[in-house]
């Protein structure tokens, strides 16, 4: 007898669906028994949250989307910040809930929670499956929606008595490539026309820049047609940082050394720009032209307003720019001359003998070869990782600067390490962050992973007591303690270190990558140049008007 779960299965299957993280329930089993008999596998996580971040960062790795399950009630509810992590963040997920039977109600109330309803602005699509019958559409088009711009999570919930229900000879539907439209001849003329003309032309690259298909396409264009480029936080590595045509990231939305380059373009191409990251730079009526490239058009913002917008796929799109412009940009290198000087203020503090942000980070950035995944969670960090850690493969620094919540960094990593077992993994946390999740470093070990975790211990929500400090607030609120951090891992069945000396560093993280496994790492952090050289040096920066 088929029954639907055993359809759903096949039906994800079909999808080229190999893993799905999640934690059982009761009103899911029948799920679970046909997913034992399966070729997925079920990854089992210690929190719904937990499973949402991989299938998340999955869907952001690959481009197809991950899976996450969840059983009906507070499960499906633990779902929700993943659920938002990844519609805002673009990562195309689906999420599978349970429910009680919907045909009978022999518990009442208990555990209901309308979930469906719960997840609709958090999702593109949410549905509940009342009958079999309806799998093979709702499955085919669940996976069509999440992938399709902009991608982002779905979430379908099958109760207990539909699971059950048989299905005949119901089978999947089979997907089939889907092209994106391609722009208009008009808009890529007006673009060109516009580039041709500039006198400082500057190329942005944003989220949207790093979906994994575009990266071959990007470079061609750069190698094309020599532009500048900076990167969003989000868009940072879409094309090798190492390139000589790399000007920084804007980690901040003004006044950093970057924006030296912003101010002083008079035509921008945005590429895959997404407002839904903190403004790279903000518009203003005396400010640079502003060109759209995207696969939608742009949300036209207070800080964001374009003058002309090229909508399609983008691949295609900069392709066919190229071949209008291509040898003609007399004005290309215009900016270049300030990129040494922005690069040389960026690198600031990287070799001194203390434990700065920017030592960690160049630290790391010995340890991790080309192709290495970092991982970062959110807190101060992420600032200094975004203007100093250069990239040079694509999606290789996994930030997020959309939802931007703490304790995603340790599931992403989990998730990069599962699809890239032969590649260097490293979770970067700080302790507030790493603490929400920790419990995943159970996962990990279980799964055999090979993975490095550092936290970096300030005994602090140490961004959130910097904006205090800065809005000239008391310190109040936001020191706690922490464990033991290397008895903590030793207790997972994990191999913990702690290192005093700043000097001693980089040794013991190439140790930990060496001898494998599951690595904690923590570090104290001198945070002392924030103020220092995120406000007062940057504020004796006069913008060019």
């Amino acid at each position: 007898m088929t029954k639907a779960s055993d359809l759903l299965i096949a039906a994800l299957e079909n999808e080229g669906v190999d893993r799905i993280f999640g934690i059982p329930g009761e009103e899911n089993l029948d799920i679970v028994e046909s997913l034992r008999t399966s070729s997925i596998k079920l990854t089992v996580t210690r929190h719904e949250q937990a499973a949402a971040f991989m299938a998340a960062t999955h869907g952001r790795l690959t481009g197809k989307p991950g899976v996450c399950l969840a059983t009906l009630g507070p499960g499906a509810l633990n779902l929700a910040t993943g659920a938002a992590y990844a519609h805002l963040g673009a990562m195309p997920m689906v999420m599978l809930t349970g429910q009680k039977p919907i045909l009978s109600e022999r518990q009442a109330r208990f555990q209901i929670v309308d979930v469906v309803a719960t997840m609709r602005p958090l999702t593109k699509m949410a549905r509940q499956i009342v009958s079999a019958h309806m799998i093979p559409t709702l499955i085919r088009d669940a996976f069509r929606v999440a992938a399709e711009e902009r991608p982002g999570p779905v979430h379908l919930e099958l109760p207990e008595d539909i699971a059950r229900e048989e299905c005949g000879n119901l089978a999947p539907i089979h997907p089939h490539p889907i092209d994106a439209p391609v722009a208009g001849d008009e808009a890529l003329r007006i673009a060109a026309n516009l580039l041709l003309s500039a006198k400082r032309p500057l190329v942005m690259l944003g989220a949207a820049a790093s979906r994994p298909r575009l990266a071959g396409k990007l470079y061609e264009f750069f190698s094309r047609t020599r532009l500048p480029y900076f990167t969003t936080q989000m868009g940072k590595g879409a094309v090798g940082g190492c390139s000589d045509l790399y000007m920084g990231t804007a980690a901040l939305s003004e006044r950093d050394y970057v924006h030296e380059a912003i101010e002083r373009a008079d035509l921008i191409l945005s590429i895959g720009h997404d407002t839904v990251e903190k403004p790279p730079f903000i518009m203003g009526a005396n400010g640079p032209d502003v060109v759209h490239f995207g696969y939608e058009p742009a949300q036209v913002e207070q800080v964001y307003f374009p003058q002309a917008e090229v909508i399609g796929d983008i691949g295609v799109s900069l392709s066919r720019l190229a071949d209008q412009v291509e040898g003609r940009l007399t004005n290309a290198d215009a900016l270049l001359g300030l990129r040494d000087g922005i690069l040389a203020h960026i690198l600031e503090g990287s070799t001194d003998n203390r434990w700065t942000p920017q030592r960690v980070v160049a630290d790391i950035r010995k340890v991790m070869p080309q192709d290495g995944i970092v991982t970062l969670d959110n807190g101060m960090y992420k600032i200094w990782f975004a203007r100093n850690y250069r990239t040079s493969v694509a999606n290789t620094l996994l930030l997020d600067n959309a939802l931007a919540t703490m304790g995603a960094g340790l599931p992403s990593a989990i998730a990069a390490a599962l699809l890239y077992p032969e590649r260097r993994v490293l979770a970067v946390s700080g302790d507030g962050g790493f603490m929400m999740n920790s419990q995943e470093i159970e996962t990990a070990v279980r799964l055999k992973l090979n993975l490095v975790s550092l936290i970096i211990d300030d005994g602090a929500f140490g961004m959130i007591r910097w904006k205090q400090a800065v809005d000239h607030f008391p310190d109040y609120g936001m020191t706690f303690g922490n464990p033991d951090f290397v008895k903590y891992a030793e207790s997972y069945g994990a191999r913990g270190h702690f290192v005093e000396k700043i000097e001693d560093f980089e040794a013991t993280l190439e140790r930990a990558f060496v001898e494998g496994g599951v690595q904690i790492i923590a570090i104290p952090i001198d945070y002392s140049d924030n103020i220092r050289v995120l406000i007062d040096e940057l504020s004796k920066r006069i913008p060019v008007t």
